[in-house]
């Protein structure tokens, strides 16, 4: 791309036209077909991916240790188990907040909020897990990076909800 600037008189850009005439626009690379996803760093995912470790620790409905840790409202304990997971190996980790006896969106967004002033933890991407689209939706707005949505029921069918640029999605189809 050639051109100019506020202030830039005609005769300029046409001294600029005439300079890159016989210059050709750069090829557009072939696309490298790859799922990416990132936290404050970057994750590729293609064919040569042999596994993904996803921590799963973090998710109220699979750990009893993690939920209760969530009901007591003890969210710095939470957080040594997301990091915990991290330092273990878990290359995303997944957060369910969907408990009967919690506010889950406002549990998503302390959680996230948290998570993203760890950069030892935020630097993998987030799994985003709810069958509930507002707590989807508030946890899009805490999350850095390229997070990925899982366990939409698509009951509601509003996957515009997820049509955050970059927002990978796993869907269950009943």
């Amino acid at each position: 791309m050639a051109g100019g600037c506020c202030g830039t008189t005609p005769d300029h850009i046409r001294a600029i036209a005439a300079a890159v005439k016989s210059v050709a626009p750069r090829p557009v690379p072939p696309a490298d077909h790859k799922l990416r996803l990132s936290g404050l760093e970057p994750m590729n995912i293609d064919d040569a991916s042999l596994f993904v470790n996803v921590g799963e620790r973090t998710n109220v409905t699979g750990s009893k240790a993690f939920a209760r840790l969530i009901l007591n409202g003890q969210y710095d304990e939470a957080l040594v188990v997301a990091r915990q997971q991290v330092e273990n190996g878990a290359q995303m980790i997944d957060v369910n907040m969907d408990e009967a006896m919690l506010d889950s969106r406002a549990a998503m967004v302390r959680f996230l909020t948290l998570i993203a002033s760890e950069p030892d933890i935020s630097r993998v991407p987030i799994m985003i897990d709810s069958s509930k689209w507002e707590v989807i939706e508030a946890g899009l707005k805490c999350v850095q990076g390229k997070p990925v949505v899982n366990s939409i029921s698509m009951k509601e069918a509003r996957p515009s909800s997820c049509a955050r640029p970059g927002c990978a999605s796993a869907m269950a189809r009943r």
